[in-house]
C-alpha cells in the first residue's frame, strides 16, 4: 500500500440560510463546473455576523435565518483557479482558506 499525498487547499464559506438560492449556486459550481474532491454544508444551532443580531434554533426565538457553513477542499492547483470566482459569490470576510494534506 502505498502513501500518496498532495497538497490542497481546505475553505470555509459563512452563509445563511437566508442566502439558499446562493448556497445552491456555489455548490452547484464546485461540483458541476470544478469537480471538487468534497463538499459539506453544515447548519448551525446559533451565530451571529457583522449586524450583531443573534440569530438562534432554540425554541423561545427561533429563527429561520440560521448560519450555513460550506466546506470544501481539492488540490491547491484546483482550489486557487476558482478562488477569483468564489470572491464574487460571497461576501468580503466570508471566505476562509487554510493548507491541507490530502492522502
Amino acid at each position: 500500500m502505498t502513501n500518496d499525498f498532495q497538497s490542497g487547499i481546505a475553505v470555509r464559506l459563512y452563509l445563511s440560510e437566508s442566502e439558499d438560492d446562493k448556497l445552491q449556486k456555489i455548490i452547484n459550481f464546485l461540483h458541476d463546473i470544478h469537480n471538487v474532491k468534497g463538499v459539506t454544508a453544515f447548519r448551525g444551532i446559533e451565530g451571529f455576523g457583522q449586524s450583531g443580531q443573534i440569530h438562534s434554533a432554540n425554541l423561545i426565538a427561533l429563527s429561520n435565518d440560521l448560519p450555513i457553513t460550506l466546506e470544501f477542499f481539492d488540490t491547491a492547483d484546483k482550489m486557487r483557479a476558482i478562488f477569483n470566482d468564489l470572491q464574487t459569490m460571497v461576501k468580503p470576510g466570508h471566505m476562509i482558506s487554510w493548507p491541507v494534506t490530502i492522502n
